[in-house]
């Protein structure tokens, strides 16, 4: 059973090819991302739906807090939380409805949800190390295990 991976991730293809590689395994679920501004967030998330077989651009939804992408493998709902002030936003954004539905929600600055958020499938801590970065992927829950134990090719 995997619950923790580490990855170096030297440049933003291996960012590119993490995602890729989760893409694959891929089911409805929670994911969180956390790390500084510039740590790769975004750019993970855009592999993550292109792998997915989202075939046009992956907007950040800095600005628009959520952005939808329904012609993929399965539905994804990308949330940034950046700009949110009060976790009470929530609602009216519609993340209670999100929760009920089967798509995979991936969630920039998870820490600004409060208590929303408290269960996961997997967090992705991204952080610099060096002149590139590191992912620490944590599993939340038996899905989370799954899909960490698919990308390793440890069944």
């Amino acid at each position: 059973m995997i619950d923790l991976i580490r990855q170096v991730l030297v440049d933003e293809d291996a960012t590119r090819e993490l995602g890729l590689q989760l893409a694959s395994a891929l089911t409805p679920g929670r994911i969180l991302l956390r790390g500084d501004l510039g740590a790769g967030k975004t750019s993970l998330a855009r592999s993550i739906v292109n792998g997915l077989g989202h075939l046009g651009r992956v907007k950040s939804p800095t600005y628009t807090l959520v952005e939808d992408y329904t012609q993929t493998r399965i539905p994804v709902r990308h949330w940034d939380l950046y700009r949110i002030a009060d976790p009470e936003e929530l609602d009216a954004l519609g993340m209670r409805d999100a929760e009920s539905q089967p798509h995979l929600m991936l969630v920039e600055w998870p820490e600004r949800a409060g208590d929303w958020l408290r269960s996961f499938d997997l967090s992705i801590h991204l952080h610099y190390r060096g002149d590139g970065r590191e992912a620490e992927l944590r599993a939340g829950s038996e899905t989370g295990v799954h899909w960490l134990s698919t990308i390793s090719g440890v069944h």
